[in-house]
Formats: C-alpha cells, structure tokens, sequence
C-alpha cells in the first residue's frame, strides 16, 4: 500500500473545455492559488483528471479522508455537499466511474473500509464544447470555495458530516 504524506486529497473531475465542465478543475486551480496566498492546507494533496478511473481508488490509498469535487446539473444551487458511501453502479464496467464506485473498488482491492469521502457538486448550467464558464457557475464557484475554506481546515470527518448535514 503507498503512504501518502497528506491524509487529505481533494480530487476533482471535468473537462475545462466543455463550459461549466471545468467547475472542478477551476475549482482545484482556485484553491492551489489561495493556498499560495496563505491558505492553511498544508499538507492537502490536489488531483485533478477528466473523469474518474479505477486507478484512482490508489489515489485513496494511506487518506483518512477524500473530497471528490464536480459539476454538476442536478444539485441546488450554488453546490451540494455531501457524505459518500462504497457502491457499485452502472458505471463500475464503464470507463468513468462515479465516486461511489472508487470508493467500492477500493474496498474490493484492499479489502477494508476506503477512507471518509465526501462530494461537492457544484452547479453547471452550460456544458458544450468551447463554452466559456457561464455567470451563475462563475458564482457557484465562489460559493464552493468558501465552503472549502471552512472545510479544509478541519481534518476531522465528524465535522464534516455535520457540514453534509445541513
């Protein structure tokens, strides 16, 4: 098993050229720049892809816990956060796999309980390709990385499940 030096990744997924897709990697660059600029997540660990594989339930590997970041069209605006479960969907014989389905590959490959994971859905209204980032994801994204802000420096998931909670 690989020991990773940070026991927080955030992971985010989608494509920065298919408009409010890009949600999750704007998201990962905004929060790479404001801890630039002092932000006190040291020791956080960012990953970014265009969607989620089987070979990112590694990624997991050595965390205790796990922040999937994603656009999304069927949360509330400004974003959703919430807590995640293992479990096999659809799309664990597809080539992307939701959340879900990491997590549940990581249970099968090690044979343990993956680590506390989490999602933020952040809402998107446009999704074409070459689409820039439209006004109301623009301010999602605010939203969501203010969350982040409180989030991130707590390391604890029972604050954070109270977080998901409401």
């Amino acid at each position: 098993m690989r020991v990773s030096n940070s026991g927080l990744v955030v992971l985010a997924v989608g494509n920065p050229s298919r408009g409010d897709d890009a949600l999750g990697p704007l998201f990962l660059e905004r929060l790479a720049e404001l801890r630039e600029q002092g932000g006190n997540w040291d020791g956080v660990e960012l990953l970014t892809d265009f969607q989620l594989q089987i070979e990112h339930a590694v990624d997991l590997e050595g965390r205790a816990l796990v922040l999937f970041v994603d656009a999304s069209v069927s949360c509330p605006p400004p974003y959703q956060f919430t807590r995640l479960q293992p479990a096999r969907d659809a799309s664990y014989t597809s080539h992307a796999l939701s959340p879900a389905a990491v997590l549940h590959v990581y249970e099968q490959i090690h044979r343990a309980p993956p680590p506390s994971a989490f999602q933020l859905a952040i809402r998107g209204e446009r999704f074409e390709l070459g689409e820039p980032l439209s006004p109301a994801a623009a301010v999602n994204l605010t939203a969501a990385l203010e969350l982040a802000g409180r989030v991130l420096t707590r390391r604890d998931a029972g604050a954070w499940e109270r977080w998901a909670a409401g």
